[in-house]
C-alpha cells in the first residue's frame, strides 16, 4: 500500500480533543445492508452487524451509530469510519464475525499519531475488507 498523507476532516457532532485524548472515532454501519441472496424481508445481516458492532464496543470510547445505506450494496454489509483530523475509511464484505475487527480498527485509527489508521497492525477483516480511504476537505485545498 502507498504511503499516505496528512490531512484534516471534520465530524458532525464529534466533541473537541485534548493532547492527552485520542481523537474520537464514529463507525456507521449500513443496517440497511443485505446480501443478494438474502430476502428483503426479516432481519438484514447490516442490522445483525450493527448489534454485534455497538455490543463490542461497549466501554471503549468509539461511537457506533447505524446508517440507512451506505451505498455500496454489491460489496455489502458495509461499515464507515470516521475521526477528527482523519481521512474517512469504508470496509465491505464484513459481517457479525468482523465486529471485533471493526472496533479493533477504530481504536487503532483513534490512537494513531497521524491521520490514517494504520495499515500494519490493521485486522484482517479490515485490510481485505477496505473499499475507500477518502481525503479530507483540508487535505484538497493542498492539491494543485
Amino acid at each position: 500500500m502507498a504511503a499516505d498523507s496528512p490531512a484534516t476532516s471534520i465530524v458532525p457532532g464529534a466533541a473537541s480533543t485534548t493532547a492527552c485524548e485520542p481523537p474520537a472515532v464514529t463507525v456507521l454501519v449500513c443496517r440497511s445492508c443485505r446480501l443478494r441472496d438474502i430476502p428483503a424481508e426479516g432481519v438484514r445481516p447490516g442490522s445483525r452487524l450493527l448489534d454485534a458492532v455497538t455490543k463490542a464496543a461497549e466501554n471503549t470510547g468509539i461511537t457506533v451509530q447505524g446508517v440507512s445505506c451506505l451505498a455500496n450494496c454489491r460489496r455489502g454489509v458495509n461499515v464507515a469510519m470516521l475521526r477528527d483530523g482523519g481521512w474517512s475509511y469504508l470496509f465491505g464484505k464484513l459481517d457479525e464475525e468482523s465486529a471485533g475487527d471493526i472496533i479493533a480498527g477504530a481504536e487503532l485509527f483513534a490512537t494513531s499519531a497521524d491521520p490514517f489508521m494504520p495499515f500494519r497492525g490493521r485486522p484482517q477483516a479490515l485490510k481485505r475488507g477496505l473499499i475507500a480511504r477518502i481525503p479530507t476537505f483540508d487535505h484538497l485545498k493542498d492539491l494543485p
